[in-house]
């Protein structure tokens, strides 16, 4: 069965040398053939633990047995039920780690290939008449502040459930980390604007430009706004960078200035954008996750020559999946493996010209379970760049926790939740995705939103009992 891997770019960006897996249309030579053929590998088990792996839940078996009888539409209506996000989880969830990863397939054979069942039976929806409408039962209102997908799920199930729900955004259009942090090539924003639709179309308000601690305060949602309860998806946006010499030269930058300049401000469109950026014929990406191939894939792109990742561990122990890795490899990006930055070099007016690097070796396994590395005296050495791109992790912006007396967060500037309910240290706030774990993935956010909602609707169904 074929497997799809990346989707066809329509952003207008200068094409990199290797392109070897962009997507092409939507599942274009997948059939319903295919799909079948795969859904009837399906054991459709007594005890199905995928679903245990499926941090939404979805009734894997039961949509995979519609796809494989033909009845595309009780599949999607499957899916939607359980995620709101099918077509984004299709393409974007680690399923090899988590629901494909339990199948009892794998003893002897490959996976069930559920996630691109999934993208298969959400990219059909896509092709007929919207038949979703509000619904609204409940006069309690739900403020969501964060638009990313946290915000999204759980404004989602609350629609379902009833309630007028209305998410509040600080960026300027609605997405969060699916807009501003993946790169077109693996979500086209198309597909995102209308997951988004369906929600709008079921009920749910979004307002941009509203700051959460700046434009309101989270007291103000309550006391002035008349909402009833609160759930907070602000997710990790604020970059971490290493600390060393050179990190404020011009051609410097965090991956999240990088991706957001390009995926929600049009920096692709140099030097005509108002957000202009230059990318020169160098870059190097430090870090080995899934946004550093996300940053050094779109830097070939942009119209680098040369684009290569810079990490002080070795290849076993990147973040990164290994669908995107590959791709990286096949599009032509380079990886110094065990190699740890020291100094960004200065050109003399201001600008990268270089980075001075350690080689390393790997000793012990540290907090983290990943062998800790170790540097090798002697062995500096100065790799020329144009650019330097920080993907080393994120964590949650302070402001509405600043601003809003009694909201606990932890030594990490997490914010402190239930991990079942989300429930944080204020009544009927409550919380879930990054701005609780720190920088994790869009699956485990779209749990955390749909438990959140679940928790939401409890709270607000026994106080009026």
């Amino acid at each position: 069965m074929p497997v799809k891997r990346a989707e066809k770019t329509p952003m207008p960006m200068r094409e990199p040398q290797v392109r070897a897996h962009d997507f092409q249309e939507v599942n274009q030579g997948y059939t319903a053939f295919h799909a079948a053929f795969e859904a009837e590998r399906c054991l459709r088990c007594q005890e199905p633990i995928c679903v245990d792996g499926c941090p939404v839940q979805i009734p894997i078996p039961e949509f995979i047995h519609a796809v494989a009888i033909g009845d595309m539409a009780a599949a999607a209506k499957i899916l939607r039920t359980a995620n709101p996000l099918p077509a984004i989880c299709g393409r974007v969830c680690p399923q090899e780690s988590q629901c494909e990863a339990e199948c009892h397939m794998v003893k002897r054979f490959s996976p069930v290939a559920i996630g691109h069942l999934e993208r298969y039976v959400a990219d059909w929806e896509r092709t007929q008449p919207l038949a979703v409408e509000a619904k609204i039962t409940r006069q309690e209102k739900i403020a969501i502040i964060g638009a990313g997908p946290a915000g999204l799920v759980c404004a989602g199930e609350l629609a379902r459930l009833g309630y007028p729900v209305t998410i509040y955004e600080a960026l300027h259009a609605a997405g969060g980390v699916l807009r501003y942090g993946i790169p077109e090539f693996r979500l086209p924003k198309a597909i995102l604007d209308w997951e988004i639709g369906i929600l709008e179309a079921m009920g749910v308000e979004i307002v941009c430009n509203v700051i959460i601690g700046r434009t309101l305060t989270l007291d103000q949602l309550f006391d002035e706004m008349g909402y009833a309860a609160v759930f907070i998806g602000t997710g990790a946006g604020l970059p971490q960078f290493l600390g060393i010499p050179g990190e404020n030269l011009n051609g410097v930058m965090s991956a999240n200035e990088f991706l957001t300049r390009i995926n929600l401000m049009r920096a692709y469109e140099f030097p005509d954008a108002d957000t202009p950026m230059r990318v020169g014929k160098r870059v190097a990406v430090i870090g080995a996750g899934n946004t550093a191939m996300d940053a050094v894939r779109t830097s070939l792109r942009m119209g680098a020559e040369e684009a290569m990742i810079v990490y002080r561990r070795s290849e076993k122990e990147m973040g990164a999946r290994l669908e995107e890795y590959h791709h990286a490899i096949e599009e032509g990006v380079k990886f110094h493996w065990l190699t740890n930055p020291l100094e960004v070099i200065d050109d003399g007016s201001g600008w990268v010209s270089g980075l001075k690097c350690q080689k390393m070796k790997l000793g012990a396994r540290d907090a983290s379970g990943r062998a800790r590395p170790i540097p090798i005296e002697g062995s500096e050495f100065v790799l020329p760049l144009d650019n330097v791109v920080l993907a080393i992790g994120t964590t949650p912006n302070p402001l509405l926790t600043r601003t809003t007396s009694g909201l606990l967060t932890n030594n990490k500037g997490c914010l402190v939740a239930d991990e079942q309910t989300g429930l944080t240290s204020k009544a009927l706030v409550f919380a879930g995705g990054d701005a609780v774990t720190g920088a994790a993935t869009v699956i485990l956010a779209a749990g955390a939103g749909k438990r959140g909602a679940q928790a939401i609707h409890e709270a607000l169904t026994a106080r009026n009992n």
